[in-house]
C-alpha cells in the first residue's frame, strides 16, 4: 500500500523504516519533503526506543542486574535490527586495513566481514552490556536511558548537516539535500519534553557530551575518508550510545559515591 499522507507523518514513517525493524506495511514516497521530515524525526524514534528500554528496566527490577542488562541489550539490538552494527563492522574493516583511500572504500563495500569488523562488533556489544550492568547497579536515572538513543540519532542528523558526503551519491548524500541547522533544532525539540521528569542541567550535560563526540567523529571521518556515508552514520549512532553510557555512568558514580 502506498501512502501520500502529510510530509510530517510520511517522514515519521520513513524514519521508523530506516532506523528500526518495526514493520510498517506501507510504501512511502521517497521525495525531498518526506526525507527532510524523516531526518527531523530521527531523535523522536530514538525516544521511542529509549522509552521501551526504560520500561523494560523498570519492569524487570526483580531480576539480577546481569540478566536485566542482557535483556536491555537484546531489546536494543532487536529494535534496530542490528542495522547500525553493520556500519560499525564495515567501518572497522576499512580503518583496520591501513591502506589507500580507494582500497578502504572497496573494503567498506565488500559484503563479507573481516576480522576487524568482528572484533569491533564483539567489543562494542561487550562494552554496552557491561555499561548497562553498571548503570543498573548504580541505579542511574531511567530518564537518561530514554534520552540517550534520541541524542545519538540527533548526532547523525548533525553529521548530515555539518560534514559533506564523501561521494556525491548514495543514501547519505540524498539525506543531506535540503537539510539545515534549523532542522536539527526541530529534531531535538521532543527531547525538551523530558524536562518534566529530568533536571535541565542533566539534559544539557548529555547534549554537550554528544556534541563533543559528534564533532570529533566528523573530523575523524573527514581525515580518513574525506566525508561521510551511511555506514559512518550508523557507526556514529552506535559509538555515541556507548560514549553517553560511559559519561552518564561515570557522572552518576561520582555523584553517588
Amino acid at each position: 500500500m502506498t501512502t501520500r499522507c502529510a510530509p510530517m507523518l510520511a517522514g515519521l514513517g520513513l524514519a521508523i523504516q530506516f532506523l528500526t525493524r518495526i514493520p510498517l506495511p506501507i510504501a512511502i514516497d521517497w521525495n525531498d519533503a518526506n526525507r527532510r521530515w524523516a531526518a527531523r524525526c530521527y531523535p523522536l524514534v530514538g525516544l521511542a526506543i529509549g522509552g521501551l528500554m526504560a520500561s523494560l528496566a523498570a519492569a524487570s527490577s526483580a531480576l539480577p542486574d546481569p540478566l536485566r542488562a542482557l535483556l536491555l541489550l537484546t531489546l536494543w539490538v532487536g529494535a534496530t535490527g542490528g542495522l547500525h552494527l553493520d556500519g560499525v563492522m564495515d567501518l572497522a574493516d576499512a580503518l583496520g586495513s591501513n591502506t589507500s583511500l580507494e582500497r578502504r572504500w572497496e573494503i567498506m563495500k565488500d559484503p563479507q566481514v573481516g576480522s576487524f569488523g568482528i572484533l569491533a562488533l564483539v567489543f562494542l556489544l561487550a562494552w554496552k552490556a557491561a555499561l548497562l550492568w553498571c548503570w543498573l547497579a548504580l541505579e542511574a536515572p531511567l530518564w537518561a536511558l530514554v534520552v540517550l538513543p534520541a541524542l545519538s540519532r540527533g548526532a547523525a542528523v548533525a553529521l548530515l548537516i555539518s560534514v559533506p558526503a564523501a561521494r556525491p551519491r548514495g543514501l547519505a548524500y540524498q539525506w543531506q539535500q535540503g537539510l539545515y541547522w534549523g532542522d536539527l533544532a526541530l529534531a531535538l525539540l521532543p527531547c525538551l519534553a523530558l524536562v518534566l521528569v529530568a533536571p535541565l542541567f542533566g539534559l544539557l550535560g548529555m547534549a554537550l557530551a554528544m556534541g563533543a563526540f559528534t564533532w570529533c567523529f566528523g573530523r575523524g571521518m573527514i581525515q580518513a575518508f574525506r566525508g561521510i556515508n551511511g555506514d559512518m552514520l550508523g557507526s556514529a549512532i552506535e559509538g555515541g550510545e556507548v560514549w553517553l553510557l560511559i559519561v552518564v555512568s561515570s557522572w552518576w558514580w561520582c555523584a553517588t559515591g
